[in-house]
């Protein structure tokens, strides 16, 4: 069963168990979803979809930043559980530990030797990863590594 049907599935089912908060985020996922399936002109692969709920997810941790510096709790605690709903449609993240892995060996093929081709070696790794990592964790990673830190 591919994203978008798994996706119709369990709002069927949210609605049975009237699950508001699941209910809601299900149906802006699918909203996002058909508007880009709009946008492109045909269906959306696995990768497509999966880029759509990643835009979602990044957008909520950016609201959730806001929340929290505003202090809304109430808010904070609704956007963490949308965000939990998003990420189970997602492929699970890469461990830190593969993630720096996967940095060290295209810095060494690259010849990276400098803060200066951070930028060069983070489309590389961005590409190997295919979104299975967050690109703040992954730029963390390489300027560590570029600098010395390692």
């Amino acid at each position: 069963m591919d994203l978008v049907e798994r996706i119709s599935v369990d709002l069927k089912e949210a609605m049975k168990n009237k699950n508001e908060l699941e209910l809601s985020v299900l149906r802006l996922m699918r909203t996002g979803l058909k508007n880009k399936e709009i946008e492109l002109i045909h269906a959306l692969s696995e990768e497509e979809a999966q880029s759509v709920i990643r835009t979602m997810i990044k957008q909520g941790k950016d609201a959730l930043t806001d929340f929290t510096s505003a202090g809304r709790q109430d808010l904070i605690e609704r956007q963490t559980g949308e965000i939990a709903i998003l990420e189970r449609y997602l492929p699970p993240s890469m461990s830190e530990a593969e993630l720096e892995e996967i940095c060290k060996k295209v810095i060494a093929e690259s010849g990276a030797v400098s803060m200066s081709e951070v930028g060069k070696v983070m489309g590389q790794i961005m590409k190997v990863v295919g979104g299975r990592a967050d690109g703040n964790t992954v730029r963390t990673i390489v300027q560590r590594l570029l600098s010395g830190n390692a």
